[in-house]
C-alpha cells in the first residue's frame, strides 16, 4: 500500500465528482452535510485514509448539487461510496467508523 499523503479533495459539484472518478482508478467519496456531528467526527478519519492508502479521497456535500441525493439514493450521512474504474462498487453508511474499518472497506 503506497501512501499518497494527500488530504481529501473538497468537491462542490456533480461535474467535479464525475471528473474525479473519470481521472482516477479508485476513488472514495465521503458524502456529508454541514452541521452533522457524525460527519464532523469522521472527517479526520477520512483524512487518515487519504494519507495511508492509495485511493483518491474526496468529500462532497450533496446539498450543493441536490440531484446527487436522488442519484446516489442518499438516506443518511456520512455515506462513503467507493468507485473503481468509474463505477460504484460499494458503499458504507453505518455512521461513524474508524480508520481501520474504512481502510478495510477500501482495500477489502
Amino acid at each position: 500500500m503506497s501512501a499518497t499523503n494527500e488530504a481529501p479533495m473538497r468537491l462542490e459539484s456533480r461535474e467535479e465528482l464525475e471528473q474525479l472518478v473519470a481521472d482516477h482508478d479508485r476513488v472514495l467519496v465521503d458524502f456529508y452535510t454541514k452541521g452533522c456531528p457524525l460527519c464532523q467526527s469522521i472527517e479526520p478519519v477520512i483524512g487518515n485514509v487519504a494519507k495511508v492508502s492509495d485511493v483518491t479521497v474526496a468529500m462532497l456535500n450533496p446539498r450543493e448539487s441536490p440531484g446527487l441525493i436522488e442519484e446516489f439514493n442518499i438516506k443518511s450521512v456520512p455515506m462513503l461510496v467507493l468507485f473503481e474504474e468509474g463505477e460504484e462498487v460499494d458503499r458504507m453508511a453505518d455512521g461513524f467508523r474508524g480508520t481501520d474499518a474504512i481502510i478495510e472497506f477500501v482495500d477489502g
